[in-house]
Protein backbone atom coordinates (compact mmCIF):
# COMPACT_ATOMS: atom_id res chain seq x y z
CA UNK A 1 0.00 0.00 0.00
CA UNK A 2 1.73 3.15 -1.16
CA UNK A 3 1.12 6.73 1.27
CA UNK A 4 1.57 9.96 -0.32
CA UNK A 5 1.99 13.07 1.83
CA UNK A 6 0.93 15.35 -0.44
CA UNK A 7 -0.57 17.84 2.78
CA UNK A 8 2.60 19.03 4.07
CA UNK A 9 3.18 20.46 7.40
CA UNK A 10 4.47 24.30 7.13
CA UNK A 11 7.81 24.39 5.17
CA UNK A 12 10.30 25.02 8.24
CA UNK A 13 14.25 24.26 8.49
CA UNK A 14 14.18 21.05 10.27
CA UNK A 15 16.85 22.04 12.77
CA UNK A 16 18.75 19.57 14.52
CA UNK A 17 15.46 18.82 16.69
CA UNK A 18 14.78 16.16 13.27
CA UNK A 19 16.71 13.68 15.14
CA UNK A 20 15.15 13.89 18.28
CA UNK A 21 11.67 14.07 16.79
CA UNK A 22 12.76 10.89 14.35
CA UNK A 23 15.11 9.01 15.76
CA UNK A 24 13.81 9.44 19.87
CA UNK A 25 10.76 7.73 19.66
CA UNK A 26 11.97 4.49 17.55
CA UNK A 27 14.95 3.73 19.67
CA UNK A 28 12.88 3.55 22.50
CA UNK A 29 10.24 1.38 20.59
CA UNK A 30 13.67 -0.64 19.37
CA UNK A 31 14.46 -1.78 22.76
CA UNK A 32 11.18 -2.53 24.20
CA UNK A 33 10.78 -4.81 21.07
CA UNK A 34 13.88 -6.21 20.64
CA UNK A 35 13.97 -7.31 24.01
CA UNK A 36 10.94 -9.07 23.65
CA UNK A 37 11.74 -11.21 21.02
CA UNK A 38 12.35 -14.89 21.73
CA UNK A 39 16.14 -15.61 21.06
CA UNK A 40 15.21 -18.99 18.81
CA UNK A 41 13.14 -17.02 16.81
CA UNK A 42 15.64 -14.17 16.70
CA UNK A 43 18.54 -16.47 15.82
CA UNK A 44 16.01 -18.23 12.80
CA UNK A 45 15.53 -14.60 11.25
CA UNK A 46 19.26 -13.55 11.40
CA UNK A 47 17.84 -9.87 12.34
CA UNK A 48 19.29 -7.60 15.20
CA UNK A 49 17.95 -4.20 15.22
CA UNK A 50 20.43 -1.38 14.38
CA UNK A 51 21.27 1.10 17.46
CA UNK A 52 20.69 4.73 17.12
CA UNK A 53 24.00 5.70 16.69
CA UNK A 54 24.98 3.47 14.59
CA UNK A 55 21.83 4.26 12.23
CA UNK A 56 23.15 8.12 12.09
CA UNK A 57 26.61 7.03 11.25
CA UNK A 58 25.40 5.20 8.75
CA UNK A 59 23.45 8.02 7.28
CA UNK A 60 25.31 10.66 7.14
CA UNK A 61 27.96 8.80 4.09
CA UNK A 62 25.24 9.28 1.96
CA UNK A 63 25.44 12.06 -0.60
CA UNK A 64 22.11 12.30 -2.11
CA UNK A 65 22.73 14.78 -4.82
CA UNK A 66 19.52 13.69 -7.40
CA UNK A 67 16.80 15.56 -7.69
CA UNK A 68 14.58 12.21 -7.07
CA UNK A 69 15.35 9.80 -4.69
CA UNK A 70 14.31 6.37 -4.18
CA UNK A 71 14.99 5.06 -0.79
CA UNK A 72 15.36 1.27 -0.03
CA UNK A 73 15.53 -0.03 3.49
CA UNK A 74 15.11 -4.22 2.94
CA UNK A 75 14.83 -6.05 5.88
CA UNK A 76 13.68 -2.41 7.22
CA UNK A 77 12.51 -3.67 11.15
CA UNK A 78 10.57 -0.81 12.59
CA UNK A 79 12.33 1.71 9.96
CA UNK A 80 15.45 2.88 12.65
CA UNK A 81 18.05 3.27 8.89
CA UNK A 82 14.94 5.16 6.79
CA UNK A 83 14.32 7.43 10.38
CA UNK A 84 18.12 7.81 10.22
CA UNK A 85 18.46 8.85 6.70
CA UNK A 86 14.99 10.98 6.49
CA UNK A 87 16.87 12.89 9.69
CA UNK A 88 20.27 13.17 7.62
CA UNK A 89 18.43 14.56 4.56
CA UNK A 90 16.46 17.30 6.36
CA UNK A 91 18.84 18.38 8.22
CA UNK A 92 22.01 18.52 5.54
CA UNK A 93 21.98 22.55 4.77
CA UNK A 94 22.22 22.30 1.10
CA UNK A 95 18.80 19.51 0.69
CA UNK A 96 18.95 18.42 -3.44
CA UNK A 97 15.90 16.56 -3.93
CA UNK A 98 12.61 17.88 -4.74
CA UNK A 99 10.74 14.15 -4.77
CA UNK A 100 11.30 11.15 -2.24
CA UNK A 101 10.12 7.55 -2.05
CA UNK A 102 10.85 5.80 0.91
CA UNK A 103 10.35 1.19 0.22
CA UNK A 104 10.44 -0.37 3.43
CA UNK A 105 10.72 -4.53 3.03
CA UNK A 106 9.07 -6.55 6.01
CA UNK A 107 8.26 -9.85 6.52
CA UNK A 108 7.73 -9.76 10.30
CA UNK A 109 4.28 -8.71 11.17
CA UNK A 110 4.89 -8.12 14.54
CA UNK A 111 7.24 -5.19 13.45
CA UNK A 112 4.77 -3.92 10.32
CA UNK A 113 2.45 -1.24 12.56
CA UNK A 114 5.47 0.03 14.05
CA UNK A 115 7.08 0.56 10.86
CA UNK A 116 4.18 1.84 9.17
CA UNK A 117 4.25 4.75 11.50
CA UNK A 118 7.98 5.29 11.37
CA UNK A 119 8.15 6.04 7.50
CA UNK A 120 4.03 8.32 8.16
CA UNK A 121 6.48 10.31 10.40
CA UNK A 122 9.17 10.44 7.88
CA UNK A 123 7.10 11.60 5.13
CA UNK A 124 6.16 14.44 7.97
CA UNK A 125 9.25 15.72 7.99
CA UNK A 126 10.01 15.57 5.03
CA UNK A 127 7.03 17.68 3.93
CA UNK A 128 8.22 19.89 6.85
CA UNK A 129 11.25 21.09 4.74
CA UNK A 130 8.79 20.94 0.99
CA UNK A 131 9.89 17.66 0.02
CA UNK A 132 7.13 15.66 -1.49
CA UNK A 133 7.18 12.37 0.08
CA UNK A 134 5.26 8.78 -0.96
CA UNK A 135 6.05 5.69 0.86
CA UNK A 136 5.33 2.09 0.86
CA UNK A 137 5.59 -0.80 3.40
CA UNK A 138 5.85 -4.25 1.13
CA UNK A 139 5.17 -7.01 3.70
CA UNK A 140 6.67 -9.79 1.44
CA UNK A 141 9.80 -11.67 1.33
CA UNK A 142 12.84 -9.75 -0.26
CA UNK A 143 15.10 -12.04 -1.68
CA UNK A 144 11.84 -14.06 -3.75
CA UNK A 145 10.53 -10.86 -4.56
CA UNK A 146 13.52 -9.20 -5.37
CA UNK A 147 14.66 -11.80 -7.33
CA UNK A 148 11.62 -12.63 -9.18
CA UNK A 149 11.88 -9.27 -10.70
CA UNK A 150 15.28 -9.70 -11.82
CA UNK A 151 14.75 -13.12 -13.19
CA UNK A 152 11.21 -12.09 -14.96
CA UNK A 153 12.33 -8.70 -15.99
CA UNK A 154 9.40 -8.64 -19.03
CA UNK A 155 6.72 -9.36 -16.46
CA UNK A 156 8.17 -6.44 -13.46
CA UNK A 157 9.26 -3.39 -15.68
CA UNK A 158 11.08 -1.00 -13.33
CA UNK A 159 9.15 -1.73 -10.13
CA UNK A 160 11.84 -2.56 -8.61
CA UNK A 161 14.80 0.26 -9.34
CA UNK A 162 16.27 2.53 -6.45
CA UNK A 163 19.00 5.52 -6.37
CA UNK A 164 19.44 4.77 -2.84
CA UNK A 165 19.82 1.95 -0.16
CA UNK A 166 20.49 1.71 3.38
CA UNK A 167 19.98 -1.85 4.87
CA UNK A 168 21.66 -4.06 7.96
CA UNK A 169 20.90 -7.11 6.09
CA UNK A 170 20.21 -10.23 8.31
CA UNK A 171 22.85 -12.70 8.98
CA UNK A 172 22.63 -16.18 8.29
CA UNK A 173 23.53 -18.95 6.25
CA UNK A 174 21.10 -20.25 3.36
CA UNK A 175 20.51 -23.89 3.32
CA UNK A 176 21.50 -25.03 -0.48
CA UNK A 177 18.11 -26.86 -1.27
CA UNK A 178 16.29 -23.91 0.44
CA UNK A 179 13.78 -21.63 -1.57
CA UNK A 180 15.66 -18.58 -1.37
CA UNK A 181 18.93 -20.09 -3.18
CA UNK A 182 16.41 -21.43 -5.62
CA UNK A 183 14.95 -17.77 -5.98
CA UNK A 184 18.63 -16.40 -5.84
CA UNK A 185 20.05 -18.73 -8.61
CA UNK A 186 17.15 -18.16 -10.83
CA UNK A 187 18.36 -14.44 -10.72
CA UNK A 188 21.65 -15.63 -11.85
CA UNK A 189 23.45 -15.13 -8.29
CA UNK A 190 24.92 -18.23 -6.51
CA UNK A 191 25.71 -17.17 -2.64
CA UNK A 192 25.04 -19.05 0.53
CA UNK A 193 24.38 -16.16 3.03
CA UNK A 194 21.37 -14.22 3.44
CA UNK A 195 23.65 -11.01 4.38
CA UNK A 196 25.04 -11.44 0.98
CA UNK A 197 22.08 -12.68 -0.88
CA UNK A 198 19.88 -9.30 0.37
CA UNK A 199 23.44 -6.74 -0.90
CA UNK A 200 23.76 -8.89 -4.35
CA UNK A 201 19.93 -8.08 -5.14
CA UNK A 202 20.40 -4.55 -4.06
CA UNK A 203 22.84 -3.70 -6.23
CA UNK A 204 21.43 -5.45 -9.33
CA UNK A 205 18.25 -3.06 -7.74
CA UNK A 206 20.05 0.53 -7.33
CA UNK A 207 20.09 2.31 -10.84
CA UNK A 208 23.29 3.40 -12.74
CA UNK A 209 25.11 6.13 -9.63
CA UNK A 210 23.14 5.26 -7.18
CA UNK A 211 24.28 4.50 -3.35
CA UNK A 212 24.17 1.97 -1.01
CA UNK A 213 25.40 2.03 2.54
CA UNK A 214 24.96 -0.92 4.88
CA UNK A 215 26.59 -2.39 7.67
CA UNK A 216 27.59 -6.36 7.59
CA UNK A 217 30.12 -8.87 8.93
CA UNK A 218 33.94 -8.05 7.79
CA UNK A 219 33.52 -11.98 6.56
CA UNK A 220 32.88 -10.95 3.12
CA UNK A 221 35.75 -9.27 1.96
CA UNK A 222 37.91 -12.31 1.82
CA UNK A 223 37.94 -16.13 1.54
CA UNK A 224 36.95 -18.34 -0.91
CA UNK A 225 33.08 -18.61 0.66
CA UNK A 226 32.50 -14.87 -0.84
CA UNK A 227 34.75 -14.94 -3.66
CA UNK A 228 31.96 -15.26 -6.43
CA UNK A 229 29.67 -12.38 -4.23
CA UNK A 230 33.14 -10.50 -4.11
CA UNK A 231 33.47 -10.44 -7.78
CA UNK A 232 29.84 -9.56 -8.70
CA UNK A 233 29.93 -6.52 -6.08
CA UNK A 234 33.31 -4.95 -7.33
CA UNK A 235 32.22 -5.69 -10.99
CA UNK A 236 29.26 -2.87 -10.53
CA UNK A 237 30.29 -0.75 -7.26
CA UNK A 238 32.97 1.54 -6.24
CA UNK A 239 33.54 1.80 -2.64
CA UNK A 240 33.53 4.94 -1.37
CA UNK A 241 33.65 4.65 2.66
CA UNK A 242 34.77 1.85 4.78
CA UNK A 243 34.39 2.49 8.86
CA UNK A 244 35.68 -0.54 10.89
CA UNK A 245 35.16 -0.62 14.85
CA UNK A 246 37.96 -1.96 16.93
CA UNK A 247 36.52 -3.89 18.77
CA UNK A 248 33.79 -6.83 18.08
CA UNK A 249 31.46 -6.60 20.55
CA UNK A 250 30.11 -2.58 19.92
CA UNK A 251 28.33 -2.78 17.05
CA UNK A 252 25.30 -4.45 18.58
CA UNK A 253 26.35 -4.29 22.25
CA UNK A 254 22.58 -5.08 23.84
CA UNK A 255 22.00 -8.08 21.77
CA UNK A 256 25.21 -9.63 23.12
CA UNK A 257 26.50 -9.70 19.28
CA UNK A 258 30.16 -10.76 18.84
CA UNK A 259 31.33 -10.42 15.44
CA UNK A 260 33.44 -7.84 13.14
CA UNK A 261 31.44 -6.10 11.57
CA UNK A 262 32.03 -2.76 9.02
CA UNK A 263 30.05 -0.09 7.81
CA UNK A 264 30.56 0.60 3.48
CA UNK A 265 29.57 2.93 1.48
CA UNK A 266 29.38 2.60 -2.59
CA UNK A 267 28.39 3.73 -5.29
CA UNK A 268 27.15 1.82 -8.78
CA UNK A 269 29.52 3.16 -10.81
CA UNK A 270 32.88 2.10 -12.26
CA UNK A 271 35.18 5.47 -10.97
CA UNK A 272 38.07 3.79 -9.73
CA UNK A 273 39.43 7.36 -9.75
CA UNK A 274 38.25 8.75 -5.95
CA UNK A 275 40.06 7.40 -3.17
CA UNK A 276 38.34 5.18 -0.50
CA UNK A 277 38.13 7.17 3.01
CA UNK A 278 39.07 4.43 5.78
CA UNK A 279 37.65 5.25 9.20
CA UNK A 280 38.26 3.47 12.71
CA UNK A 281 36.62 4.08 15.75
CA UNK A 282 36.55 1.65 18.77
CA UNK A 283 32.26 1.34 18.06
CA UNK A 284 29.70 3.07 16.38
CA UNK A 285 29.32 5.75 19.69
CA UNK A 286 32.51 6.36 19.91
CA UNK A 287 33.26 10.29 19.00
CA UNK A 288 37.35 10.01 18.17
CA UNK A 289 38.09 7.77 15.47
CA UNK A 290 40.74 8.02 12.38
CA UNK A 291 40.66 8.81 9.15
CA UNK A 292 42.93 8.08 6.49
CA UNK A 293 42.19 8.36 2.24
CA UNK A 294 43.37 5.50 0.13
CA UNK A 295 43.68 4.71 -3.89
CA UNK A 296 40.71 2.51 -4.37
CA UNK A 297 43.88 -0.05 -6.34
CA UNK A 298 45.11 -0.22 -2.88
CA UNK A 299 41.56 -1.44 -1.03
CA UNK A 300 41.22 -4.00 -4.09
CA UNK A 301 44.23 -4.68 -6.53
CA UNK A 302 42.98 -4.80 -9.77
CA UNK A 303 45.08 -8.06 -10.19
CA UNK A 304 44.26 -9.95 -7.42
CA UNK A 305 41.93 -13.14 -8.63
CA UNK A 306 39.99 -13.46 -5.39
CA UNK A 307 39.25 -9.78 -4.94
CA UNK A 308 40.74 -9.02 -1.89
CA UNK A 309 39.10 -6.10 0.10
CA UNK A 310 42.31 -4.91 2.21
CA UNK A 311 41.40 -2.77 5.34
CA UNK A 312 44.51 -0.35 6.32
CA UNK A 313 43.08 2.15 8.86
CA UNK A 314 46.32 3.88 9.30
CA UNK A 315 49.78 4.48 8.16
CA UNK A 316 51.61 1.55 10.22
CA UNK A 317 49.60 -0.66 8.43
CA UNK A 318 50.91 0.45 5.19
CA UNK A 319 54.62 -0.09 6.42
CA UNK A 320 53.09 -3.61 8.16
CA UNK A 321 52.23 -4.42 4.35
CA UNK A 322 54.92 -3.25 2.90
CA UNK A 323 57.45 -5.52 4.92
CA UNK A 324 55.11 -8.97 4.46
CA UNK A 325 54.97 -8.43 0.46
CA UNK A 326 58.99 -7.79 0.24
CA UNK A 327 58.98 -11.49 1.15
CA UNK A 328 59.73 -13.26 -1.80
CA UNK A 329 59.09 -16.33 -1.39
CA UNK A 330 55.31 -18.39 -1.75
CA UNK A 331 54.15 -21.35 -0.06
CA UNK A 332 55.01 -23.41 -2.98
CA UNK A 333 58.41 -22.40 -2.98
CA UNK A 334 59.22 -23.79 0.35
CA UNK A 335 58.04 -26.77 -0.92
CA UNK A 336 55.19 -26.94 1.88
CA UNK A 337 51.23 -27.23 1.60
CA UNK A 338 49.22 -26.32 4.50
CA UNK A 339 45.80 -28.70 5.20
CA UNK A 340 42.96 -28.74 7.58
CA UNK A 341 43.11 -30.85 9.94
CA UNK A 342 41.21 -34.34 9.06
CA UNK A 343 39.47 -35.70 12.17
CA UNK A 344 35.75 -33.95 12.46
CA UNK A 345 35.22 -35.55 16.47
CA UNK A 346 31.61 -35.76 16.00
CA UNK A 347 31.95 -38.22 12.86
CA UNK A 348 34.61 -40.20 13.94
CA UNK A 349 33.09 -40.72 17.54
CA UNK A 350 32.85 -44.49 17.72
CA UNK A 351 36.91 -44.46 17.08
CA UNK A 352 37.41 -41.65 20.13
CA UNK A 353 39.14 -42.71 23.22
CA UNK A 354 39.47 -40.40 26.57
CA UNK A 355 42.78 -42.15 27.49
CA UNK A 356 45.40 -43.12 25.55
CA UNK A 357 45.73 -46.71 24.97
CA UNK A 358 48.45 -48.79 22.96
CA UNK A 359 45.50 -49.18 20.32
CA UNK A 360 45.58 -45.23 19.76
CA UNK A 361 47.23 -42.15 19.11
CA UNK A 362 47.44 -38.79 20.04
CA UNK A 363 44.45 -36.81 18.58
CA UNK A 364 45.89 -32.94 19.18
CA UNK A 365 42.80 -29.83 19.62
CA UNK A 366 43.78 -26.33 19.62
CA UNK A 367 43.83 -26.52 23.53
CA UNK A 368 46.81 -28.54 23.26
CA UNK A 369 48.54 -25.36 21.64
CA UNK A 370 50.25 -23.69 24.24
CA UNK A 371 53.52 -21.24 24.03
CA UNK A 372 54.33 -22.30 20.35
CA UNK A 373 54.49 -25.94 21.01
CA UNK A 374 52.05 -28.93 21.56
CA UNK A 375 51.47 -29.85 24.84
CA UNK A 376 50.06 -33.68 25.13
CA UNK A 377 48.02 -34.77 27.19
CA UNK A 378 46.43 -31.91 29.33
CA UNK A 379 43.62 -34.18 30.45
CA UNK A 380 40.79 -31.69 28.48
CA UNK A 381 37.41 -32.39 30.31
CA UNK A 382 35.00 -32.30 27.44
CA UNK A 383 37.30 -33.93 24.80
CA UNK A 384 38.92 -37.44 23.88
CA UNK A 385 42.76 -36.87 23.11
CA UNK A 386 43.14 -39.97 21.63
CA UNK A 387 42.00 -41.88 18.92
CA UNK A 388 42.15 -45.36 17.79
CA UNK A 389 44.82 -46.19 14.73
CA UNK A 390 44.16 -48.95 12.46
CA UNK A 391 42.69 -49.43 9.04
CA UNK A 392 39.43 -47.72 9.19
CA UNK A 393 41.15 -44.33 10.36
CA UNK A 394 44.59 -44.62 8.90
CA UNK A 395 43.18 -41.53 6.20
CA UNK A 396 42.08 -39.59 9.18
CA UNK A 397 46.35 -39.70 10.50
CA UNK A 398 49.61 -38.25 9.28
CA UNK A 399 52.63 -39.89 10.35
CA UNK A 400 54.73 -38.40 13.39
CA UNK A 401 57.14 -35.70 12.34
CA UNK A 402 57.37 -31.98 13.19
CA UNK A 403 54.53 -30.11 12.06
CA UNK A 404 53.19 -26.65 12.21
CA UNK A 405 49.58 -26.19 13.59
CA UNK A 406 47.80 -23.31 13.47
CA UNK A 407 44.54 -22.43 15.47
CA UNK A 408 41.60 -22.22 12.69
CA UNK A 409 39.27 -19.48 15.23
CA UNK A 410 40.36 -17.51 17.48
CA UNK A 411 38.39 -17.33 20.79
CA UNK A 412 35.92 -14.05 21.43
CA UNK A 413 37.72 -11.36 22.21
CA UNK A 414 41.45 -12.91 22.22
CA UNK A 415 44.29 -10.92 21.20
CA UNK A 416 46.16 -12.75 18.69
CA UNK A 417 44.36 -13.53 15.35
CA UNK A 418 47.27 -16.00 13.96
CA UNK A 419 48.46 -18.86 16.80
CA UNK A 420 50.76 -21.27 15.86
CA UNK A 421 52.58 -23.92 17.47
CA UNK A 422 55.14 -26.78 16.30
CA UNK A 423 54.13 -30.69 17.09
CA UNK A 424 57.53 -31.94 18.81
CA UNK A 425 57.96 -35.81 17.57
CA UNK A 426 60.43 -36.62 20.56
CA UNK A 427 57.94 -35.16 22.90
CA UNK A 428 54.69 -36.73 21.54
CA UNK A 429 56.39 -39.91 20.49
CA UNK A 430 54.00 -42.35 18.49
CA UNK A 431 53.50 -43.69 14.99
CA UNK A 432 51.21 -41.14 13.75
CA UNK A 433 49.27 -38.59 14.82
CA UNK A 434 45.56 -37.04 14.43
CA UNK A 435 44.99 -33.11 14.06
CA UNK A 436 41.26 -31.80 15.06
CA UNK A 437 39.57 -30.27 12.25
CA UNK A 438 39.93 -26.71 13.95
CA UNK A 439 43.16 -26.32 13.09
CA UNK A 440 45.08 -25.99 10.13
CA UNK A 441 49.11 -27.73 9.45
CA UNK A 442 51.94 -27.29 8.02
CA UNK A 443 53.24 -30.39 6.00
CA UNK A 444 55.88 -31.78 3.08
CA UNK A 445 53.84 -33.74 0.42
CA UNK A 446 51.89 -34.96 3.56
CA UNK A 447 54.81 -35.64 6.51
CA UNK A 448 56.19 -33.70 8.36
CA UNK A 449 59.15 -31.09 7.56
CA UNK A 450 62.46 -30.25 9.53
CA UNK A 451 63.14 -29.55 13.07
CA UNK A 452 64.33 -26.05 11.97
CA UNK A 453 62.01 -24.99 9.66
CA UNK A 454 58.61 -25.56 11.97
CA UNK A 455 60.40 -23.92 14.64
CA UNK A 456 61.49 -20.82 12.51
CA UNK A 457 58.07 -21.30 10.95
CA UNK A 458 56.00 -21.12 13.78
CA UNK A 459 58.04 -18.03 14.77
CA UNK A 460 57.77 -16.14 11.77
CA UNK A 461 53.41 -16.95 12.05
CA UNK A 462 53.39 -15.60 15.53
CA UNK A 463 54.97 -12.38 15.34
CA UNK A 464 53.07 -9.31 15.73
CA UNK A 465 54.08 -8.72 12.16
CA UNK A 466 52.32 -11.68 10.43
CA UNK A 467 49.43 -10.99 12.36
CA UNK A 468 48.45 -7.21 12.06
CA UNK A 469 49.21 -7.84 8.34
CA UNK A 470 46.38 -10.86 8.23
CA UNK A 471 43.83 -8.37 9.50
CA UNK A 472 44.22 -6.05 6.92
CA UNK A 473 42.37 -8.51 4.91
CA UNK A 474 41.01 -11.30 6.87
CA UNK A 475 37.35 -10.41 8.33
CA UNK A 476 36.13 -12.49 10.73
CA UNK A 477 37.99 -15.34 13.35
CA UNK A 478 38.92 -17.95 11.05
CA UNK A 479 41.73 -18.10 9.79
CA UNK A 480 40.96 -20.24 6.39
CA UNK A 481 44.08 -22.42 4.97
CA UNK A 482 43.33 -20.63 1.69
CA UNK A 483 44.65 -17.34 3.63
CA UNK A 484 47.51 -19.25 4.98
CA UNK A 485 48.70 -19.87 1.53
CA UNK A 486 48.47 -16.60 0.19
CA UNK A 487 50.72 -15.40 2.45
CA UNK A 488 54.32 -14.39 1.47
CA UNK A 489 57.43 -16.17 3.42
CA UNK A 490 60.85 -15.53 4.42
CA UNK A 491 63.33 -17.82 2.27
CA UNK A 492 64.18 -21.27 3.60
CA UNK A 493 67.28 -20.54 4.74
CA UNK A 494 66.34 -17.66 6.34
CA UNK A 495 63.28 -19.85 8.09
CA UNK A 496 65.62 -22.24 9.51
CA UNK A 497 67.87 -19.82 10.69
CA UNK A 498 65.81 -18.50 12.73
CA UNK A 499 64.68 -22.54 14.11
CA UNK A 500 67.84 -22.96 14.98
CA UNK A 501 67.46 -19.58 17.83
CA UNK A 502 64.33 -21.56 18.82
CA UNK A 503 64.43 -23.96 22.01
CA UNK A 504 61.07 -25.32 23.62
CA UNK A 505 58.90 -21.82 23.97
CA UNK A 506 57.61 -19.34 22.28
CA UNK A 507 55.74 -17.29 25.01
CA UNK A 508 57.88 -14.14 24.73
CA UNK A 509 56.12 -11.75 22.08
CA UNK A 510 58.63 -9.11 21.98
CA UNK A 511 61.21 -12.16 21.46
CA UNK A 512 59.44 -13.51 18.42
CA UNK A 513 59.02 -10.06 17.39
CA UNK A 514 62.96 -9.36 17.69
CA UNK A 515 63.79 -12.76 16.37
CA UNK A 516 61.61 -11.91 13.20
CA UNK A 517 62.85 -8.70 12.33
CA UNK A 518 66.87 -9.73 13.05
Amino acid sequence: MIKNAEKRAEELPAGPDVYGRLLGPIEGSRIAVSSGIDPIHRSEMGQFFTPEKTARLMAGMFENRLPDLRLLDAGAGIGTLTAAWTAALCAQPNRFPTRVSLTAYEIEPAFVKKLEGTLASCAEELGRVGIQTTWDVVRADFIEQAAKSLSEPLLHPRNLRFTSAIVNPPYRKIHSGSNWRRSMRGAGIETGNLYSAFLALIVRLLEPGGELVAISPRSFCNGPYFRSFRKLFLDQMSLRRIHVFDSRNQAFREDKVLQENIIFHAVKDRNRTRKVIIASSYGPDDPKFTTRKMHHDKVVRPADPDAFIRIVPDHAGDEIAGRVESLSTPLAGLRLEVSTGRVVDFRAREFLRSKPSKATVPLIYPAHLSSGFVHWPRMLKRKCEAIVAGPKTDELLVPSGWYVLVKRFSAKEEKRRVTAAVFDPSKVSFRQVGFENHLNYYHRSGSGVTENLAKGLATFLNSTLVDSYFRQFSGHTQVNAADLRRLPYPPLDLLERLGRQVKDTLYDQVQIDRLVKS
